[in-house]
């Protein structure tokens, strides 16, 4: 993944997932997986997340510079929100 932006917006939806979901292992799986990426690929230290209307914030580290991206709530949430309409299809497979 070639943007920080995307990678951020892609860690960030799966961990508001992972926070609702903690028995998710898939969900884990992914987050683990794009975390990863953030630290190889942009050598990012995320330090923390908040949700503030109509944002959440990430901060995190590049080098010895603190940063700040912000996305909108409504679009984070939207992979947790489809769960939620249809859990039948999330269902939990260890």
């Amino acid at each position: 993944m070639k943007s920080l932006q995307d990678a951020l917006y892609n860690w960030l939806t799966i961990r508001v997932v992972c926070d609702a979901r903690p028995d998710d292992s898939a969900a884990r799986d992914t987050e683990m997986f794009f975390m990863q990426m953030l630290k190889n690929d942009h050598q990012v230290i995320i330090d923390s997340v908040s949700k503030i209307e109509p944002f959440y914030f990430v901060e995190f580290l590049i080098g010895d510079e603190m940063k700040k991206q912000r996305f909108p709530i409504e679009l984070i949430d939207i992979m947790l929100d489809q769960i939620q309409l249809e859990p039948d299809k999330y269902k939990n497979i260890e």
